[in-house]
């Protein structure tokens, strides 16, 4: 009795299985899918949720769906920038093919993402959180360039410095051993970097921190001073611009995305990306992304493994109110590598090209850094063109190392032997602390007579609380880089300092506005008060004080899209302000470099290409350097160090230049030198200054025929010769330079990187090659022992599935 009912159950399933399965393949749902101006979208997505089939539209915004089976389901249409839509369908019997078309509106308050700088007429999601103020890029009055997760993932860029290469001007300064990414602009060093508007590095050198890109929504770049948004700048980088990394939250949509890339020297990297509307209502929605990687590396002894997760939450509980909570988190593990070494004197260039199989430290070597980030974001709409924002963001890095270093003998420089070289063995470790809190009244397009205004009245509180712990430096050995180099560490005892804390408190008083007197003329003001004090190792810090910059900028519109531009700006440091002269009276006071910039932003093709160029003028006159003694120690005093001037222009092409070929393309020429100065031989340059660089990339993405869904990608990159460390009359204290000696050129360099992808149905695979041409470079920290190559030519495939 028991079998004759188990074999009818079975026997029902099969046929109930056979029903179901003789449904499927009979409907086909087709149509397309348009916006308010019936443009086509390409690229929206149509799904349905409880059979988990779907497809994305192609270049004429057409989708189909096959084998879907009798009865009522769900259709859910999306489009990055749009509202989503539901409608539900029902398949009658014998109706072979349904066609169902859809017309989305925009949702103002995304950012529509679908060109390589992010969304047309749209100004980028948490721009606020650098600028403060609701401005598109063509009303700003200084140079701002924006990098989206769109260029992001056809370019494959794996480092934030990757992804700032595609800004004119921009590039590595250094990367310490390939542990952290510093950031150059404008001749500057180290400019300050900062992820959702908040610190996270805040050493004043700018040594920069790491990234996990999956979590990156846009990175923002604005070059030259960012005093009024930003405050006091403190870092040697500050007057040179600021890079923030705005990652990703909730778009309101439920979609998801499976990837999985593998390449050269054993990479190993899964990534994920998921989102839900949590309500019927779409009041709520939750995002999820995250990565593991693991790799290898060309040189023996080297490898990393990260870990990557970013969630968020958004809360929209009725048309006027916005608010977001997010947080990330990166645990990353890695081996630090010095690079290579100069087999000549600091004046010849003679790098030497290291095998890969050579490693100059030992292979027990590692860094470990933790570093997590959070914000609670809130905006409201007063009505009739007013809002308030109120943000708070935090960061915490913690980091520590054990690593060998080696340095040339003392006796190199009358021995020549400088492919000897002392290898100590040290460790260290930094817990790095930051807060900001922000908040803004906004006032957009509000019209006083015939004149307009948007404007911003804020306040922000910035603190930081550093504590660092070096330890003992222990001479291991001498090795000489020509021959074998032993890379197994002997037994050495390490002991920690006690440590070194500092703690910082600003406050900052701003005011922003933007008055349109006609569609010709807009004139920009602001001003900022900024006030800092603090600790350092429990003693009151003599970087406090306060200071005002002021902003002032013009935009002439000649005609539609063109816009001209001229801004007058100041950044102030106090770094260094309580340091007395060479009388023991006299402090040094502030030092304000200001800056002048003119030029043109331009857009085309209904929007979808950008042309800008700038003209930039910094004047820095406090420069000061350390007096010594006649044993070369340092005297706690200090002496003018004369005039540095930057000036260069920069140019930038971004956009579309066809339905389907996406450009990018950039130069700058950058003239620094440094002029009457008894420090600085005239003329010389900041350290890593290149005159030249450019940048180019263009796709181009099939959308019919043959060889529809495939695209390619090729990008080109050029940084010009320039000088590894400054050309000075005296001894740095600390610095590993030889005075009165010019330092030689670095050789410029060009790498060449290309893409193919090919998209079926929710599956993207893509397959990158990069430094085709295997070209060599170099980013270094010269003066502190680093010289690190470009990567050599490496291959990584990555297939997603998107749903």
């Amino acid at each position: 009795m028991n079998k004759k009912i188990i074999y009818s159950i079975i026997a029902g399933m099969l046929i109930s299985t056979m029903v179901v399965f003789s449904q499927r393949g009979h409907h086909v749902l087709t149509g397309k899918i348009t916006d308010e101006n019936n443009n086509e979208l390409v690229g929206a997505t149509v799904y349905i949720e409880e059979l988990g089939v779907g497809d994305d539209t192609n270049a004429s915004g057409d989708y189909r769906i096959e084998h879907i089976p009798g009865g009522r389901h769900r259709i859910m249409v999306s489009y990055m920038g749009y509202k989503p839509l539901t409608k539900e369908i029902d398949f009658k019997r014998g109706e072979q093919t349904r066609r169902e078309n859809f017309n989305l509106k925009p949702d103002e308050r995304m950012l529509v993402e679908v060109e390589v700088f992010g969304g047309r007429r749209e100004r980028p999601e948490k721009m606020e959180a650098l600028t403060r103020i609701p401005l598109r890029l063509d009303e700003q009055v200084q140079s701002v360039s924006v990098i989206s997760q769109k260029m992001i993932a056809e370019q494959g860029a794996m480092t934030l410095n990757d992804a700032v290469r595609n800004a004119p001007g921009l590039g590595t300064f250094a990367t310490y051993g390939n542990t952290s990414e510093s950031i150059t602009s404008r001749g500057y060093r180290g400019i300050p970097v900062v992820k959702n508007g908040v610190r996270i590095h805040s050493d004043f050198r700018g040594q920069g921190f790491l990234s996990d890109m999956q979590g990156v929504e846009t990175v923002q770049v604005l070059r030259g001073s960012a005093a009024i948004a930003q405050g006091i700048g403190n870092d040697i980088g500050s007057a040179g611009g600021v890079v923030n990394v705005a990652t990703k939250t909730p778009r309101f949509v439920n979609s998801g995305n499976l990837g999985l890339r593998i390449g050269s020297w054993g990479q190993v990297r899964p990534t994920f990306d998921i989102q839900r509307v949590l309500d019927v209502h779409g009041h709520a929605a939750f995002r999820i992304n995250g990565a593991y990687e693991r790799a290898d590396n060309y040189r023996v002894h080297v490898s990393k493994d990260r870990f990557y997760v970013n969630p968020s939450f958004a809360w929209r509980p009725d048309e006027k109110t916005n608010v977001v909570l997010e947080m990330d988190y990166l645990h990353d593990s890695r081996t630090p590598d010095q690079g290579t070494v100069n087999l000549s004197a600091d004046s010849v260039n003679n790098i030497y090209k290291m095998p890969a199989d050579k490693f100059l430290g030992f292979s027990s070597d590692r860094q470990f850094t933790n570093t997590l980030t959070y914000m609670a974001h809130l905006t409201r709409e007063l009505g009739n063109g007013f809002s308030v924002r109120v943000a708070y963001a935090g960061a915490d890095l913690n980091s520590r190392s054990v690593r060998g270093h080696v340095s040339a003998l003392r006796s190199a420089g009358t021995t020549s032997k400088y492919n000897l070289r002392s290898r100590n063995y040290s460790g260290g470790q930094r817990s790095d602390k930051n807060g900001v809190f922000q908040a803004d009244l906004i006032g957009k397009d509000i019209q006083t007579g015939s004149v307009k205004h948007t404007f911003n009245v804020g306040f922000d509180y910035r603190w930081s609380d550093v504590s660092t712990v070096s330890t003992n430096s222990v001479t291991v050995d001498t090795i000489d880089v020509l021959q074998a180099i032993p890379n197994v560490m002997p037994n050495v005892v390490l002991k920690d300092s006690d440590p070194s804390t500092s703690q910082s408190y600003s406050y900052g008083l701003l005011l922003q506005e933007v008055m349109t007197f006609n569609r010709y003329l807009k004139v920009s003001l602001g001003l900022r008060y900024s006030q800092v004090n603090g600790l350092s190792d429990n003693v009151v810090s003599s970087t406090g004080g306060d200071v005002w910059d002021p902003l002032f900028g013009i935009i002439v519109t000649p005609y539609e899209n063109f816009n001209l531009f001229a801004s007058y700006t100041t950044t102030t440091s106090l770094r260094g302000a309580a340091n007395l002269l060479e009388d023991r009276v006299t402090p040094v006071g502030p030092t304000r470099e200001k800056q002048v910039e003119v030029g043109l932003k331009t857009e085309w093709l209904d929007n979808r290409l950008r042309f800008n160029a700038t003209y930039f003028h910094i004047q820095n006159n406090n420069l000061t350097y350390s007096l010594l003694n006649d044993a070369g120690q340092n005297t706690g005093y200090y002496m003018k160090a004369g005039n540095l001037k930057r000036e260069g222009v920069e140019l930038e092409l971004t956009g579309r230049l066809l339905k389907n070929l996406d450009v990018v393309a950039g130069y700058s020429y950058l003239d620094a030198a440094y002029h009457d100065s008894p420090y600085y031989h005239a003329g010389s340059a900041p350290m890593n200054t290149a005159k030249n660089t450019a940048n180019g990339w263009v796709n181009y993405s099939i959308f019919d025929g043959v060889l529809c869904n495939l695209s390619f990608g090729l990008g080109m990159y050029y940084v010009g010769q320039r000088p590894l460390a400054e050309y000075t009359y005296r001894v740095v204290p600390g610095h590993a330079v030889q005075a009165n000696t010019r330092p030689f050129l670095a050789d410029a360099y060009t790498t060449v990187n290309a893409q193919v992808g090919y998209r079926f149905r929710n599956y993207r695979i893509r397959v990158f090659m990069n430094n085709l041409f295997d070209s060599t470079g170099y980013t270094a920290y010269y003066r502190g022992g680093y010289l690190n190559p470009t990567d050599p030519r490496n291959v990584a495939v990555a297939l997603n599935y998107q749903f």
